[in-house]
């Protein structure tokens, strides 16, 4: 949050609320659902504006993973205007991006109902963000898989490839990473699952 705060502010900060509005100005606003969905982030988004102001005070009306209609109020803030309007984008976008996620993983969880089967999140994240659209998956309903490549082997096509197959890619593996770490194996076909 910091880092994206820092992005926007840039040298200057905000030049066009910083000239519009008095720096006495207190404000209300409204975070609210544009559609359907599963929310998740409000933590993110409440942290955007804190972090510009101490003294922004955020009411929570409907929490991480609760299943909102369009319209419906996640939040109030109240506080000092130029806090409210300065961190207002980044909140947002935060919000949105991990609301969308979180939506989007409870629709796939839904549509898998009654078969034995889990949503399970992979590492393909938007740079920076992997905590926090991992975090999301959960919040909709999903698993995690791995974080990073330093948490479990999963061996795919190129390691196979260029270790000369499935079996060697493994007992290459097997030697290098210990008894503790999980090794998974994607094959493309059934012959490569028995060798």
């Amino acid at each position: 949050v910091r880092a994206a705060l820092e992005e926007d502010l840039g040298r200057a900060g905000d030049l066009t609320t910083d000239g519009v509005v008095s720096a006495d100005s207190v404000a209300t606003a409204s975070l609210a659902a544009r559609s359907a969905g599963v929310v998740a982030g409000l933590d993110v988004a409440i942290a955007a504006f804190q972090m510009l102001d101490d003294s922004v005070r955020i009411s929570v009306e409907r929490p991480d993973g609760a299943a909102v209609t369009a319209g419906s109020r996640l939040a109030r803030v109240d506080g000092p205007a130029r806090a409210i309007l300065t961190g207002e984008r980044v909140a947002l976008n935060f919000l949105g991006r991990l609301c969308g996620v979180a939506t989007a993983t409870a629709r796939m969880v839904d549509a898998i109902q009654g078969h034995d089967a889990h949503i399970i999140c992979t590492r393909k994240t938007t740079p920076g963000l992997r905590t926090l659209e991992k975090y999301a998956v959960r919040v909709g309903g999903g698993m995690n898989h791995r974080f990073g490549l330093d948490d479990a082997v999963l061996i795919k096509d190129n390691h196979v490839a260029l270790a000369g197959g499935v079996a060697e890619a493994v007992d290459r593996v097997r030697k290098r990473a210990g008894h503790m770490v999980k090794i998974q194996v994607e094959v493309d076909t059934l012959e490569q699952l028995d060798t």
